[in-house]
This record gives structure tokens, C-alpha cells and sequence, in this order.
């Protein structure tokens, strides 16, 4: 299975298989990864210590991650300009789900993350990139049947 996109957030969910109940998500960033864990039954996501390194070490902290929670699939999300123009950072985000595909071999989907890290900066959070992968997973976890 390859990345697959949800472009909007008005946008029905792609077909996600019944059987895949628990998910990772990641709001990736050059120096800052936030990681957030959920399951589809109760549609809510926990943040989980943001990863603080970059290249093979960011990939080493995210196969523990995998290795601890043995989640069904990978969410990232996709930023965009306001209009949903791509810009630098949407294809490097794209490009990092096409290497989780590629390394662990696990479905990743894409989600809109437009103003997911306002909305976590506006909320209070402490970690704005694990609140924000909270944010991004939730909107997907809503998405689904």
C-alpha cells in the first residue's frame, strides 16, 4: 500500500480497511517530529514525546515508536498554503511519509494540517508539535466510519 492523500479537510476519508484500530501520527518537521498515538473505537489521539533529531537518528526514534505501539498505519500531516497551494515544507512532509512507507512497510496517510499547530499554541500546549499531531490525528480518526 502507498501514501495516500486526503486533501481537505471537507474531504471524505480514502478507504481505510476496517481492521486498522490503532494509528501513529506525525507532524514532521525539519529539527522537530511531534508523534501522537490513537485508536479508531474511542476516535482520540495521546501525544507522545516529540522527536528531537533529524535524518537516521529521527528514524531510529520513530522505529521505537513503531516497535512500541504496533500501530496498523501512520498518519502525517501536509501543510499547505492557506489557498492548499503545495509549498517547500508540503513536499518535504510528503516526502518524509513516502520514507516511513518505504523503511516499515505500514499504510501512511496524509492529512491537511493547515493551522494545527495554531490551533495547539492557542489551546496551551506545552509541546506544540505533539499537540499538533494530536490535532492532525483526531481529524483523521473523524474521518473514518
Amino acid at each position: 500500500m502507498s501514501v495516500q492523500a486526503m486533501p481537505d479537510r471537507n474531504m471524505p476519508s480514502p478507504s481505510v480497511p476496517a481492521h486498522f484500530q490503532s494509528f501513529l501520527a506525525f507532524d514532521y518537521g525539519q529539527k522537530r517530529t511531534g508523534v501522537a498515538s490513537g485508536n479508531r473505537l474511542l476516535k482520540t489521539a495521546t501525544p507522545q514525546p516529540t522527536i528531537k533529531a533529524e535524518g537516521d537518528a529521527r528514524f531510529e526514534q520513530v522505529a521505537a515508536r513503531i516497535r512500541e505501539w504496533q500501530p496498523d498505519a501512520l498518519v502525517i500531516g501536509v501543510p499547505c498554503h492557506p489557498d492548499g497551494a503545495p509549498h517547500e515544507n508540503t513536499r518535504a512532509a510528503q516526502r518524509f511519509g513516502r520514507q516511513l512507507h518505504g523503511r516499515f512497510r505500514l499504510p501512511v496517510y496524509e492529512v491537511d494540517e493547515r493551522y494545527s499547530t495554531t490551533e495547539a499554541l492557542a489551546g496551551g500546549a506545552r509541546d506544540a508539535d505533539a499537540a499538533s499531531a494530536c490535532i492532525i490525528l483526531e481529524q483523521f480518526l473523524r474521518s473514518l466510519p
